[in-house]
């Protein structure tokens, strides 16, 4: 797991947007995450120290005296290795701007000397109101981790900016704030999900892919440090925060994004599960049910991959996946020199579209390293872990 024996503290203000950080604290500590939770007083009024306690296994701190040496702020703060405060009130992001700590919460923030991520919960008005906006911009500026809000109805009625951040997302700027960043300053292009190739306004060819890897792998990247842009053909899944997505359809769609942006890229990952052939004529219309058997000719969509491979540049790293059904590093080996790639990730069709993966890294030096079974964010975790970072 890739937060295990992680600490992380979580700091909760008064919001209504305060039960939900009962779901956060969940999500951490089942990825294996030690939590503690410490409140302002009027966190207290929305949700009461003993579900924390609960959920944590851990005391609950909202005042210093209900500490045993009064330094608990500081002991705190030291234990930490990612400290979030979700939500936080326009008031908390005002104390921790001017660095008031009138409160146990905010002292803690005080004696933490590291980027704290942000999660802002407010009206629409106040979030926008200039007062908010420009303490938000200083805190950034300080190198702060800001959550951003969604859109929606708020808990007042009104519709606008100010809901608590998704708390996938939350959890997102949490690994960010803890993983290394070997690839900071590096552009990484990814690609994910299962083309669709239409025969008519409803109908078309496509995979069982769920793109949860390619998904994985644009998260991950990202909290590596890197600048990532995500090519999804279409998926169910929610888009990774702090990457930048383009959606596509087609293999064809797919093709025109990943080249008009290749030149710029210093890493190309690309796991999306492209259609090798497409309906050689499309119709406009619904086709209707014939007494024959329809006869559906097909011709060859562009290889993506075997593009790249003759456009890639000496500096930069093209790593393609395989899905084999047999003879996995024999094919693999072959689409990795076939293609031109660096390295190739190869697995059997008994992971496409579930929730597990395991495979193998094949480099192109002739090296193997075994991708032991785990699900695929903590899978994709490993992999870059492999390939980019030194203690590997």
């Amino acid at each position: 797991m890739i937060l295990k024996d992680r600490n992380i503290l979580v700091g909760v203000s008064g919001s209504i947007a305060a039960y939900k950080a009962c779901e956060l604290v969940r999500t951490l500590r089942k990825k294996g995450a030690s939590v503690r939770v410490c409140m302002t007083p009027s966190a207290k009024e929305f949700v009461g120290e003993l579900t924390f306690r609960a959920l944590t296994e851990n005391d609950v701190l909202s005042d210093w005296k209900d500490g045993e040496t009064g330094l608990e702020h500081i002991f705190w703060a030291r234990w930490a290795d990612s400290f979030v405060i979700a939500p936080a009130s326009a008031n908390t992001i005002a104390k921790i701007r001017f660095g008031l700590a009138d409160n146990f919460l905010t002292s803690v923030a005080l004696a933490y000397d590291r980027p704290i991520v942000i999660a802002p919960a407010m009206n629409t008005k106040m979030y926008e109101n200039p007062s908010t906006v420009e303490n938000i911009g200083i805190l950034k500026e300080r190198g702060h981790i800001l959550v951003d809000p969604s859109e929606g109805e708020l808990a007042c009625g009104e519709e606008g900016s100010g809901r608590l951040a998704d708390v996938e997302d939350i959890e997102t700027a949490i690994l960010y704030s803890i993983l290394p960043k070997p690839l900071k300053g590096k552009k990484v292009l990814v690609t994910a999900g299962g083309t669709r190739e239409f025969l008519d306004p409803i109908r078309y060819i496509s995979n069982a892919s769920s793109g949860k890897m390619g998904y994985a792998l644009a998260k991950i990247s990202y909290a590596l440090g890197g600048d990532v842009l995500l090519i999804s053909a279409p998926t169910c899944l929610k888009k990774p925060y702090g990457v930048k997505t383009v959606d596509v359809v087609s293999a064809e769609d797919m093709y025109r994004e990943v080249m008009n942006h290749l030149d710029d890229m210093d890493i190309v990952i690309m796991n999306a599960a492209v259609a090798d052939f497409k309906p050689e004529s499309y119709s406009r219309k619904k086709l209707k049910k014939a007494e024959e058997k329809p006869v559906i000719n097909l011709e060859p969509n562009p290889d993506i991959l075997l593009e790249i491979g003759k456009r890639k540049r000496d500096d930069q790293i093209v790593i393609g996946f395989a899905a084999e059904s047999e003879k996995l590093i024999e094919n693999a080996k072959d689409k990795l020199k076939r293609k031109n790639l660096d390295i190739i990730v190869a697995n059997l069709l008994e992971v496409f579209s579930k929730e597990k993966h395991k495979g193998v890294i094949i480099f192109s030096d002739g090296r193997i390293t075994e991708i032991p079974p785990m699900d695929k964010e903590e899978s994709a975790y490993f992999i870059l872990n492999k390939l980019f970072t030194k203690d590997s």
